[in-house]
Parts: C-alpha cells; sequence; structure tokens
C-alpha cells in the first residue's frame, strides 16, 4: 500500500475516532501534494517519491517553527506541542537517518579519504562531499555540527 491510500485511510480512521491532530495533519500534507501538483513545471507522477518530498519540505518547516514556539516559553508551548506531534506522527513516512555515532564515522572516514583533518576552512568540501553521497540518509544540520567538531578538533 502506497503512502496516498495510507494516509486516506488514516483519514477515514481519525475521522471516525474524532482525532482531530491527526485529521488536520493528513489534510494539510493534501493540500501540500495539491499544491506541489498545481505548480507551474511540475511533470510527473503522484506517486510515493513526491508524497515523501512533500512530507520531508513540511516536517523541516514544521520543526523550525516548532523551535521558534519552544523559544517563547509558555506561550508558544501549545503550538510547539501540536507541530512535535505533527512531526512525529509523519516521520514514519520519511526514509530513517542516521544517528550521531554513524554519521560521526562516516564524517571522520570522509576527513580521511579528502585528507583535510585540521583544516576547518574545508568544512564545506567536507559537508558537500557527504551530502552528495549519503544525503538521503543523513540530518544535515548534524552533518555540519560534526565536521565543525572534527575539523576543529583536529
Amino acid at each position: 500500500m502506497g503512502i496516498r491510500e495510507e494516509l486516506a485511510a488514516e483519514l477515514k480512521d481519525a475521522l471516525r475516532a474524532g482525532d482531530r491532530a491527526r485529521k488536520d495533519v493528513i489534510r494539510q500534507i493534501e493540500t501540500e501534494v495539491s499544491t506541489t501538483r498545481s505548480e507551474p513545471g511540475f511533470s510527473g507522477e503522484v506517486d510515493d517519491a513526491l508524497y515523501q518530498k512533500v512530507i520531508a519540505s513540511y516536517v523541516k518547516k514544521m520543526d523550525k517553527s516548532r523551535q521558534e514556539y519552544l523559544e517563547m516559553g509558555e506561550r508558544g508551548a501549545a503550538m510547539a506541542e501540536k507541530l512535535a506531534f505533527e512531526i512525529e506522527y509523519l516521520s514514519r513516512w520519511l526514509p530513517k537517518k542516521l544517528g550521531e555515532d554513524e554519521t560521526r564515522a562516516l564524517v571522520r572516514e570522509t576527513i580521511a579519504e579528502l585528507g583535510v583533518a585540521g583544516d576547518p576552512k574545508a568544512a564545506g568540501r567536507v559537508t558537500g562531499t557527504l551530502m552528495k553521497s549519503r544525503g538521503g540518509d543523513l540530518d544535515g544540520s548534524l552533518v555540519s555540527r560534526i565536521v565543525a567538531e572534527e575539523l576543529g578538533a583536529g
């Protein structure tokens, strides 16, 4: 069963259960997919790849917003909690990212391959190489942080 069908089944279940949070996030994703499809120059299928791309983009935006709400303290707590639910709920349709230990090992390996140990100016080169080769399963912000730590400590 594809993501589209899973979301449709989840929406029916959420409507029956009166689960507003799930209903809202599923409908938002469907809106985002429709918006993407209607953009000038869009070509291609409405398939799992499109849904994953849309969900990844939405999760990234919501995570940034969640951070901003968290910085507001108690005033933003409810909204941050709502966004945290959405992010967690949608993450099941995204490829799993490598953890910090695995990412650190890849960073060290790439630094050694490029021969740039101890050169903080090479951070962009290391990050670019990693994201080009393994970007799908890496968290870009985690990579950037670890690269900076490893090159600074080198």
